[in-house]
């Protein structure tokens, strides 16, 4: 099976890689770079997958095409930032330098630091859509459930991965290996959910009801 992702981010790629059988060819959507994004604007991240799937399947006909959209849900914070968890320092117009991630890292830290709360839970939760000539063929999600720590550790992630703690494993997601990560993440279960919905899925319909 060729499958097509609709990202550039390094590590998004080297996660679908890993967790590709080998039975699934997995490539970045050619051109990628050049093609305007789509309004990534609605509440949830099934709704935006939805609409960045069927967007991106049109510019490679034929093809499966596999578009993301995953964050962090902290409970403390009512659920975010959520949908909003790539540009979060952007929305509370967070000053500081360094790259994006640390500064959604930075300004995760100083919004709980004004709460009163010792172990935030949280988790992270992605939704994965596939589509086909402007058609959703499958729509799988995966959750994993952890703490917010307030001193990043480890340098194997990405994103919010070096404040995410799982506490059975007494490590943060950036501290694991990519083979393990994968066992736990949000992004490996939703793509193995995925890929064995794929592997028996006739094409449905492109409304927003399609699972």
């Amino acid at each position: 099976m060729q499958l097509y992702i609709a990202t550039t981010n390094p590590g998004k790629l080297r996660d679908f890689h890993a967790a590709a059988s080998q039975h699934v060819t997995i490539e970045p959507l050619p051109g990628l770079k050049e093609i305007p994004p789509p309004p990534e604007d609605e509440p949830t991240f099934a709704d935006n997958a939805r609409i960045k799937a069927i967007y991106y399947s049109h510019h490679a006909p034929g093809e499966i095409v596999i578009a993301d959209d995953s964050g962090l849900e902290v409970d403390a914070l009512n659920g975010a930032p959520g949908v909003r968890s790539a540009r979060y320092a952007e929305d509370h117009n967070f000053p500081g330098a360094g790259t994006l991630d640390e500064r959604n890292n930075l300004c995760l830290q100083q919004a709980l630091s004004k709460l009163s709360v010792e172990h935030p839970t949280a988790r992270y939760h992605c939704v994965l859509a596939a589509a086909r000539n402007g058609t959703i063929l499958r729509i799988a999600d995966g959750t994993v459930e952890g703490e917010i720590l307030h001193t990043p550790r480890g340098t194997q992630g990405f994103g919010y991965d070096p404040l995410f703690y799982l506490p059975d494993q007494q490590k943060t997601m950036a501290e694991l290996d990519i083979e393990t990560k994968l066992h736990f993440s949000h992004r490996g279960r939703a793509f193995a959910a995925l890929l064995n919905a794929l592997s028996r899925a006739e094409p449905t319909s492109t409304s927003p009801s399609a699972t």
